[in-house]
This record gives C-alpha cells, sequence and structure tokens, in this order.
C-alpha cells in the first residue's frame, strides 16, 4: 500500500506542497564558503586553549569569556559557527552548543532556577528531562506535571513560585500539539519563562521563538547530526539569558561540546532540508499503512490526527498502538522486525523501534496516558516500500 496525497490533503495537510524556507537552505548547506583558501567546509579548530600576546589581553578575555577564546570549555571556533547557524535557523539572538541534549537541559534548570522555584512541564515531556526535575527537589526546585494540553489546565497549576514553563511540541511518544502561542501568553502574565525542546521538529519544522518562547532546546543527535553518530545538544535564545547559562551552567558543568562533534554536526547540517523531506514522506507512507491495518488500533501522527498547530512539516518519528495489545503483543512484534533495528533514540539513517512498555510498568503507562500496546518508529531512509513490508510481516506474526 503506497502512500495517497489526496488522503493528506483532504485532512488539511499536503506534503507535496512543502517547501523550506530559502534562506534556511541557505544557512544550512553555506558552512564556510567565505573561509580561508575559499574551503566550502568549515575549519576544525581542536585546540583546548588560545594564547594571548599580553597579560592584559589574557585579563580581558577572561573577564569576557562568553564571546572570547581563552578555553575550549567555554568558546571554540568550530563550535561558535555551528551556534551561530542555529540561532539564525531558530531566529534567535544567540545559541550555546553542549556535549549531550540533557547536558543542555541540564543547563538550563541550573543556569536559570535556584531554590524555591517551580516548573510546569506540559504535554508528555522525555523521560531523562523529568528524571532531572525529580533530582532537583532535593535542591529545593520543585515541579508539576500537565497533561491536560488546555490552557486553562496549565494555569490552574500555576504557582506563585513559577519561574519556567517547559513543554514539547509535538509531545513526547504521543506526539500531542500545543498552542504555543497560548501557553507563551499564559506564562507572560505570569512572569515565567517558557521553553520548549524542538528536537522533533528542527528549526525547518518549526521555530518557536517566533511566537514568543523564551529559551529552544534540541538534542542534536538526531535531526541535526542525522547519522548517529555524535551526541550533542543546543539552546538558542536571547543573548542575555544565554549568557546566564554560559557562565553559571556551561562553564561549572563543564559539559561541553568537542569541536570534532561541531564539525560532525556541520556536516549533517549541509545535507538536514533532503533528509527532513525524506523522512517525512516515508513516515507519512507507513503511517498511512498502519492506520489502515485491523491489528492497529490507532497511530499517533500530528498530520493523522489533523493537529499540526505550528509544525510547517513533520519528521520521521511516530508511534501506534497495537490493537488490544500488551506488553507481549509488543514484545513479539518488535522481535518480528527484520530492516528496522532494536534500539533507543532517533533521528539517524537506519529504521529504529521501540516501546515505552517494559511488563511492569502498566500503571505508570496509565498515569501518562500512553496503552500498553504503545509502539514508536523512527523512520530511516531504506525507503517506505520496505519499511512497509517489514512492519507487515511483523504484524501478520501476532
Amino acid at each position: 500500500m503506497g502512500f495517497d496525497a489526496d488522503s493528506w490533503c483532504s485532512a488539511g495537510y499536503d506534503p507535496s506542497a512543502m517547501s523550506f524556507d530559502p534562506e534556511d537552505v541557505r544557512i544550512c548547506v553555506a558552512d564556510g564558503a567565505d573561509g580561508a583558501d575559499g574551503a566550502v567546509s568549515p575549519a576544525l579548530v581542536r585546540s583546548s586553549l588560545f594564547a594571548f600576546p599580553s597579560f592584559d589581553d589574557l585579563i580581558e578575555g577572561l573577564a569576557n569569556e562568553h564571546r572570547t577564546y581563552v578555553y575550549s570549555r567555554g568558546q571554540n571556533p568550530t563550535v561558535e559557527v555551528l551556534e551561530r547557524k542555529l540561532a539564525a535557523l531558530e531566529r534567535t539572538q544567540a545559541c550555546k552548543c553542549f556535549g549531550s541534549g540533557m547536558a543542555a537541559v541540564s543547563a538550563v534548570f541550573l543556569g536559570l532556577l535556584e531554590a524555591g522555584d517551580h516548573v510546569v512541564f506540559v504535554n508528555n515531556i522525555y523521560g531523562p528531562t523529568l528524571q532531572l526535575a525529580e533530582h532537583l527537589r532535593r535542591f529545593g526546585i520543585d515541579h508539576t506535571i500537565v497533561l491536560d494540553l488546555d490552557v486553562a489546565a496549565v494555569e490552574r497549576a500555576l504557582k506563585p513560585a513559577t519561574r519556567l514553563i517547559w513543554f514539547e511540541s509535538p509531545g513526547t511518544m504521543l506526539f500531542r500539539t500545543l498552542d504555543v502561542a497560548a501557553l507563551v501568553e499564559l506564562a507572560d502574565d505570569h512572569g515565567a519563562l517558557t521553553a520548549i525542546d524542538n528536537s522533533w521538529a528542527t528549526p525547518l519544522f518549526q521555530k518557536p521563538a517566533t511566537l514568543g518562547v523564551d529559551l529552544v532546546m534540541h538534542t542534536l543527535t538526531k535531526y541535526v547530526g542525522g547519522h548517529s553518530d555524535v551526541v550533542a545538544g543546543a539552546v538558542a535564545g536571547p543573548a542575555e539569558l544565554l549568557e546566564q547559562i554560559f557562565y553559571r551552567a556551561l562553564l561549572l558543568n563543564g559539559g561541553v561540546l568537542s569541536p570534532s562533534d561541531a564539525w560532525l554536526l556541520l556536516r549533517g547540517l549541509r545535507t538536514l532540508p533532503a533528509r527532513l523531506r525524506q523522512h517525512q514522506e516515508d513516515a507519512l507512507a507507513v503511517a498511512e499503512y498502519l492506520a489502515g491495518h485491523p491489528s492497529v488500533r490507532r497511530v499517533f501522527h500530528p498530520a493523522l490526527d489533523g493537529d499540526l498547530g505550528t509544525l510547517t512539516g513533520t519528521s520521521g518519528l511516530f508511534s501506534f498502538e497495537i490493537a488490544g495489545g500488551g506488553f507481549d503483543e509488543v514484545r513479539r512484534f518488535i522481535d518480528a522486525l527484520r530492516t528496522f533495528r532494536i534500539g533507543v533514540s532517533w533521528g539517524g539513517p537506519e529504521s529504529l523501534v521501540i516501546s515505552p512498555s517494559r511488563g511492569d510498568n502498566a500503571e505508570r503507562l496509565a498515569s501518562l496516558g500512553m496503552p500498553p500496546g504503545l509502539v514508536r518508529l523512527s523512520i530511516g531512509l531504506e525507503g517506505a516500500e520496505t519499511l512497509i513490508d517489514d512492519v507487515d510481516q511483523a504484524l501478520a506474526q501476532l
């Protein structure tokens, strides 16, 4: 069963009409055309430190380490090229990169929050982010999780001490979208900051800062890297907030991105538009097939749900529920797959499968609104027909 573009058009989403902002494509592709000797790729500067012509120059550099090359735990030329590109793509003043997505999340919390502050998490949130939030209770930072996406429900969760509203759109595992502009307005009225994990959409399919979101976080490991060979994170936003995060979190925690990994991410950016287009097309084809399969109860995909929110396109990550399924059916389905690899993460060229079901956590899944038969697919670049054939033969074995 192939992808039927007409069916998606009738649902209000026409992937064939999707196009990227030419400026975004230019930012992704044009790495170093003005570099030394006309090099089209940026220089890889592996130096751990940078020398100064005088001691006074070093003193001045140390006083402005957020914009001076002193030590690569702070600024590095190769990393800075990546940061400038990501800030340009997100339409923000600044960006800082980190050694992992969780280092980026940690930097936001530890750089901007203090004892007595409260965080509201909206939508289904990446598990380790919530684990970190739970850990921060030890230091007097509290939080509330809101799974009801109605803005009134979020407003009821606010407290006088609420400093940050953190959300995902689409959300983890169930891929529900939010009214981002309404959340920003609510936060502004309350005097709280907003932050979004924008890894699923990438800057090409969603630009939260243009809607007023203060901080935009990415796990660059996923689509920006795109080759399953680098772990990294980023936070983009106002220069003032990024400077605070730099001094209070990045320098002190040391979760820095290596120049070599930054170079790999710059390479990944150069093909991001082409890869995302293919991820989107093939994921929609697989989602459409699953939506019509008798063994599938529901497919969780923003386009299929008919609610793209602020998305201008969709990536290759979605989930579905095996009809009447539980842990045993999930395990049989996953083990029967031949092309899909079993593993965490997503966004690379290989297709991956995973499930939040562990056999002993049905109560926890229910509290998160997740059915026990939930399976998440990350659609790679093997081709829709190959992936549909693989899913078909695995479902046939249930």
